[in-house]
């Protein structure tokens, strides 16, 4: 009973072949996560399609400079969709700088505001730019939209902050690779209530399928690495993990 929190289904090459494997292997929950207008509007679509699929919808900030009004409006009404659980991917990257730095601040702020004003929570994209992410939250007060910290990119201290202000922390496959040392930290110190798991698929294979497309099936890779860091059994980290994943975004509600 895996829950796969952040992948891009409409990415994959073969959605229902993937979709069929992750059923195989126990992944019986999936959030596929908008990155930008067409890859929000097919989230929604593969969240309508099949019943244990959900989607966010958001601009990821690679893409920033595409929200514009129009684009905004479309957001806002692909977010109240029943079937959308939060706004995201949204934050900030300055590893690639893809889009300007001010234009990356002003949608990660504008898309905050987006998710107060639906009451949704928020998947926060952060590269390179730890201090800036949590200054806009605190300006904007983003906080209140709770959410997940996806691919976390810090150390346990900030881990402990995150979940403090109340976000949970997601764990990709990154933390199967050898050298993933602070990764592995963060998911033995935090306790287990407040980890989630993801794919990032097809990015970030984990070990063993490292070098090759990722897919919601690898799931149970990370899980296994998450038991073995934490001492407990798998079966303890897929329903713990699940029902953080239920309770952060609603998924039997939606």
């Amino acid at each position: 009973m895996l829950t796969d929190t952040h992948c891009h289904l409409d990415m994959l090459k073969d959605i229902e072949g993937s979709l069929a494997r992750a059923e195989a292997h126990g992944v019986t929950r999936i959030v596929t996560i908008g990155i930008d207008l067409p890859s929000s509007r097919k989230a929604v679509k593969l969240a309508e399609q099949y019943d244990f699929v959900w989607a966010t919808v958001g601009i990821h900030p690679h893409e920033a400079k595409t929200l514009d009004d129009s684009t905004y409006t479309e957001l806002e009404e692909l977010g109240k969709h029943p079937r959308v659980v939060a706004i995201g991917e949204i934050g900030l990257d300055f590893y690639r700088d893809f889009s300007p730095k001010q234009i990356q601040f002003a949608a990660f702020k504008r898309q905050i505001n987006l998710a107060q004003k639906i009451g949704k929570p928020i998947i926060i994209h952060c590269r390179e730019a730890i201090s800036e992410t949590w200054k806009v939250l605190e300006e904007t007060n983003g906080f209140t939209c709770g959410g997940i910290w996806h691919c976390f990119p810090g150390d346990t201290i900030l881990a402990k902050q995150c979940i403090k202000a109340g976000f949970y922390i997601s764990i990709p496959g990154i933390v199967t690779f050898p050298k993933a040392q602070r990764l592995q930290e963060v998911t033995k110190n935090i306790p287990l209530g407040w980890l989630l798991l993801e794919t990032d698929a097809p990015f970030l294979a984990p070990v063993p399928k490292r070098g090759k497309p990722n897919e919601p099936a690898f799931l149970r890779y990370t899980a296994e690495k998450v038991a073995e860091l934490k001492n407990i059994s798998l079966e303890e980290v897929a329903l713990t993990t699940t029902e953080n994943a239920k309770r952060v975004l609603g998924l039997e509600e939606a």
